[in-house]
């Protein structure tokens, strides 16, 4: 019976404080501020304050002299800060005129200095940032840029000194970071990772990564998606040249493969040479989460770079007319790395006519490799190399038009489609026992990278 008219209470309360909101609030209320009433009144009795004496302090305060203050304000100096990209058009004058700055003396320098002239003046898409007093004269400027070595860039330092200024070239590392990105395929993947903000040289190594066991020339299908965890290298905050393509998913014309890039450093056969340049070898490569190697026997002999050129009939752009195209064409920026697609050991390494600066690596059962156009080369003849081991820069030497890397590949002295040789090589195999432990853990910190993907494309998921 107690039970039941509690039941009764409670859902009448209930009732009261949804129908009454504001008089139930009121009343409880006034029950907390009668029991503080009642708290105080038993309470100690205090002094009433109107009883207390009340004293005066009186103090005179002398403020600053308005001249002075001005006078301070007068001499106060302050710096501005202001970044530009360059033109390839820049003359001295327009550059300083878009950073804000008027200094005669200043574009003067720029006019004639060596080093101004060289990486400042006539260069395209470099940001570079000035620092100005407030008459708007020059007191330094700085701008950085990729350089042909992986692992490091270049900053062009400008500054007064005294009464005049210096210039000088610094080398510097860069500070590596990583990025998420991820979206829906629509019509092209290459279109789809450029309004994504992925530049070509991403899309390039995912190519390499996928394109061995997924056909990326069929079109795009509806709910196809891709996520790409990746380096980017950064000077000064500023990200110069993307890095390496970590973890990637892919689901592209119905078919769907997850990547992982994965490099065991204890793992035995690693050549020092490969390690120093990120080799994909049998320590190096991409794999599927489960293990197998997704990397080719041969792999490309540049991580980033476009295609310009295929193993066809082409009107040769030096002899203007129709030519076999015994390789294909890769651009690439000046002192991009060019890598060995495969162990070998190098049988040429030296200047042949319009090859120019060239490089031919004999990888066994008549397999011959070329690397021409080379503004440096790293090996010579006999050495032997290791897949993905820097052994020049690209360049423009020989019967070049521009920077780019010619690549030819040769089977008992017929010249083949080097993409295709690449694509119908076998795998590498799978990662080695002792590395596993290492690999599982590294797995499992890629699948959580590509499970975050999910988030930035929420359409996918509804």
């Amino acid at each position: 019976m107690n039970s039941k008219l509690l039941t009764q209470l409670t859902g009448k309360a209930l009732d009261l404080l949804d129908r009454h909101p504001r008089r139930v609030t009121g009343a409880l209320a006034a029950l907390l501020l009668g029991t503080g009433v009642t708290a105080f009144g038993v309470a100690p009795q205090l002094p009433d304050p109107a009883d207390q004496p009340v004293t005066t302090v009186v103090e005179t305060v002398q403020p600053l002299p308005v001249a002075q203050q001005t006078e301070v304000l007068l001499g106060h100096r302050f710096n501005l800060f202001r970044t530009e990209l360059t033109r390839s058009s820049d003359t001295a004058d327009s550059l300083l005129a878009r950073l804000g700055i008027s200094d005669a003396q200043a574009a003067s320098f720029l006019r004639k200095d060596a080093l101004a002239k060289a990486h400042l003046l006539g260069t395209g898409s470099r940001s570079v940032t000035a620092e100005a007093d407030d008459e708007q004269r020059l007191l330094k400027l700085s701008m950085r840029w990729a350089s042909g070595d992986p692992h490091f860039f270049k900053r062009l330092i400008i500054e007064r000194q005294g009464a005049g200024f210096a210039a000088r070239v610094e080398t510097a590392p860069y500070v590596r970071s990583t990025r998420l990105v991820a979206g829906e395929i629509q019509k092209s993947l290459e279109g789809s990772l450029e309004r994504a903000g992925l530049n070509r040289p991403v899309g390039d190594q995912l190519t390499q990564i996928f394109g061995g066991s997924m056909d990326l020339s069929r079109a795009a299908r509806k709910g196809d998606r891709f996520s790409v965890y990746h380096e980017v290298l950064e000077a000064d905050g500023e990200v110069l040249r993307p890095g390496r393509v970590l973890a990637a998913e892919l689901v592209y014309g119905g078919q769907s493969q997850q990547a992982m890039w994965f490099r065991h450093e204890g793992a035995p056969g690693q050549s020092k040479n490969a390690a120093r340049a990120g080799a994909t070898s049998a320590a190096g490569a991409y794999y599927s989460m489960d293990g197998k190697t997704l990397t080719r026997g041969y792999i490309m002999p540049l991580e980033n770079g476009r295609l310009t050129s295929s193993f066809a009939m082409r009107l040769n752009p030096v002899l203007n007319r129709m030519t076999a195209h015994r390789g294909v064409d890769y651009a690439a920026p000046p002192g991009t790395p060019v890598l060995a697609v495969a162990n070998g050991t190098v049988d040429f390494a030296g200047i042949q006519n319009g090859y120019g600066n060239v490089i031919f690596i004999d990888h066994g059962r008549g397999h011959v490799t070329v690397y021409a156009h080379l503004s440096s080369m790293t090996v010579r003849q006999g050495q032997r190399v290791s897949q993905g081991q820097h052994i020049g820069g690209v360049g423009a030497t020989g019967w070049a038009t521009g920077p780019h890397l010619h690549f030819e590949f040769r089977v008992n002295g017929v010249h083949q489609d080097p993409v295709e040789m690449a694509r119908s090589s076998p795998t590498a195999g799978a990662v080695a026992a002792a590395a596993l432990p290492a690999f599982r853990q590294t797995a499992r910190l890629m699948r959580q990278q590509l499970e975050a993907a999910d988030t930035l494309v929420p359409t996918l998921t509804q």
